[in-house]
């Protein structure tokens, strides 16, 4: 494939930046972030390097689950701004060259949505079957997503006296996707908001979408759910030729195969990749590379146009669900060690700076990972400058903080009393004081200018998005060696995992190589015999050149 050829393609050589509107840049003064800061801070994306912005739920909300509880899909909540000032963040993203892709949360509704209101006045309103109702519920049932707070996914409606089916909260009702008028929905909402200008959408939670499981003879009213996501993808390419769908499955990579399409794909264009993720942070945990490489190499063959999102951390607890229990212990005692850093006994609720300890060389060896693997690297806000966590927040929300723009009163998020903020400030080490925008944003040695070199080095190494992946097996078990070809250009990445320095040898078919990072250019020895030295925790980004 040529340069020329990739612009239908353009997520394959994204930057990802994802945040949550109500806790980046507060405009009002009135302790909530709103779309009018939002559109203040864009230049701040562009510098960075981000193309893509994807925005967690801004819809109006109960918020139960942080906006994830929605209770109109077409809306804007008013706390945040409307839909003109939405309209405006997207224009001045795009002058920027950044696309702006949106959260697509239809697996459930919020218990206070019209549709929920009405479907439980009456067993014969028309909106009933718009969810799943069962006079009891069924003997053998899956866990909550959220088993801390919830003892099971069904809950009693005291007025009709059935069952309802809640794969998450009990506020958040599931849809009954069976039901075409509730595919027609969906498709009205997606066709809306891609008339508006946005790019994709980061769809919520895919598998429990599409799991019809719960509803009686579900197979007779959709046969095979994933052909209605090939619906989707097919009425989204027919409204916006270059829409995206970004998934969130998390499930072993056969079962995600399925997501793509299969070898055809056709349904989502992107996922997450949550194994790679995980076995990283096992990786780290053992100080070396091998169950990252696993991990890799396990990876299955993906059909022409999908990819993966790469990701140091999300917006939620950081799962490590497919890790074994003895893996998992691994991964506590050395990120997570105190009950209070874990969550539901499968993940942590840690960001990566405090639970590396503030070391700068894995820090930086880390994110030089999430650029340098292959895939779209995503970041969540407050990355790039190194934020921290605040445990004293409950559950998930403590990695959802305000964003710390300078060293100032609340960070220059809010002007707000402090108690008035809709989340509180990280403190200590990690907060504003030592860790913000401004103080990084002219200082050539910061995070930010790293994360910033990283971003413009990904965007002119196309070999990393569109290229062929192949491993560089070593002896030293601290090193990841790997290299991505494309077209005529090959870049060989080295990460090492140890403390301790190695020497890596490459048999390479050039005459020198050029360090990306560094800008230097070494000679390759006659016979193609390359010695390259890497510093412990060290990474290495090397083009190698023909002439």
């Amino acid at each position: 494939m040529k340069l020329t050829d990739t612009g239908d393609l353009w997520w394959k050589s994204a930057v990802i930046y994802c945040l949550d509107v109500e806790t980046y840049s507060d405009w009002t003064g009135d302790g909530r972030g709103d779309f009018v800061g939002l559109a203040h801070r864009i230049d701040h994306l562009a510098q960075l390097g981000v193309t893509c912005l994807w925005l967690m739920p801004f819809y109006p909300t109960p918020e139960r689950d942080d906006g994830y509880d929605i209770t109109d899909f077409y809306g804007v909540d008013r706390r945040l701004g409307h839909h003109g000032e939405f309209v405006e963040v997207l224009r001045i993203a795009n002058d920027r060259g950044i696309r702006v892709i949106v959260d697509l949360v239809v697996n459930h509704t919020s218990d206070k949505h019209p549709w929920f209101v009405d479907a439980r006045s009456s067993r014969d309103s028309p909106f009933r079957d718009y969810y799943v109702w069962r006079d009891e519920p069924p003997a053998d049932q899956p866990e909550n997503v959220f088993p801390d707070q919830e003892d099971g996914v069904w809950t009693l409606d005291k007025k009709t006296k059935q069952y309802y089916l809640h794969s998450f909260y009990r506020q958040q009702p599931d849809l009954n996707v069976t039901n075409p008028a509730v595919r027609d929905e969906i498709a009205k909402v997606i066709g809306f908001w891609l008339q508006l200008g946005v790019a994709g959408f980061r769809v919520d939670a895919v598998p429990f979408l599409l799991d019809t499981a719960g509803v009686d003879d579900a197979h007779k009213l959709l046969a095979d759910p994933h052909d209605y996501l090939r619906a989707l993808r097919s009425f989204m390419s027919r409204r916006s030729g270059e829409s995206i769908l970004l998934g969130e499955v998390n499930l072993p990579y056969a079962e995600q195969l399925r997501f793509f399409g299969g070898a055809e794909g056709g349904e989502l264009d992107m996922q997450f990749d949550f194994i790679v993720m995980q076995r990283m942070y096992l990786a780290l945990a053992r100080h070396e590379a091998g169950p990252l490489i696993e991990a890799l190499k396990q990876r299955p063959a993906l059909p022409d146009g999908a990819q993966w999102a790469i990701f140091v951390r999300n917006h939620d607890e950081l799962t490590l669900d497919k890790l074994s229990e003895e893996e998992r212990e691994e991964v506590f005692a050395a990120f997570g060690p105190e009950p209070e850093m874990q969550l539901y006994g499968r993940g942590l609720r840690r960001r990566l700076p405090p639970m590396l300890d503030g070391d700068p060389r894995r820090i930086r060896m880390v994110y030089s990972l999430l650029f340098a693997l292959p895939g779209t690297p995503t970041l969540f806000y407050g990355e790039e400058i190194g934020m921290g966590e605040n445990l004293a927040i409950e559950g998930r929300m403590a990695v959802r903080t305000p964003m710390q723009w300078t060293s100032g009163e609340n960070g220059g998020f809010s002007t707000a009393a402090a108690k008035d903020l809709t989340a509180a400030v990280t403190e200590g080490g990690y907060g504003p004081r030592f860790v913000n925008v401004e103080d990084q944003q002219h200082d050539p040695d910061s995070l930010l200018s790293f994360i910033r070199t990283l971003a413009h080095s990904y965007r002119t190494s196309f070999e990393i998005g569109y290229g062929d992946f192949a491993l560089l097996p070593q002896d030293d078990p601290g090193l990841l060696v790997h290299s991505m070809t494309w077209d005529e250009g090959r870049v060989v990445f080295v990460h090492n995992f140890s403390p301790d320095p190695a020497t890596v040898t490459l048999q390479l078919d050039g005459v020198a190589l050029f360090d990306i990072l560094e800008g230097r250019r070494e000679a390759i020895p006659e016979g193609g015999a390359a010695t390259v030295v890497v510093d412990g925790y060290g990474y290495r980004w090397l083009r190698v050149l023909s002439s």
